[in-house]
């Protein structure tokens, strides 16, 4: 799964940019995981955003107790 970040991110962020000043890179880098973590599609949680999938679950787990009380 490492391995698959580490691809991604080096294909779509690293490979053929050169960025000026650190700080530069430090933004892009924050930016990118923040996009890797709550915006792309993920084709395994059925072409949804993974901050979106969380929250279905967090909401059916919710339901979920709430009937078993």
């Amino acid at each position: 799964m490492a391995e698959s970040f580490v691809d991604s991110f080096k294909t779509e962020l690293i490979a053929d940019r050169v960025w000026r000043t650190r700080t530069q890179l430090e933004l892009a880098i924050v930016g990118y995981v923040a996009w890797f973590n709550t915006d792309r599609l993920h084709e395994s949680l059925g072409d949804i955003p993974p901050a979106e999938f969380e929250a279905l679950y967090a909401a059916q787990t919710e339901t979920t107790l709430a009937l078993e009380q």
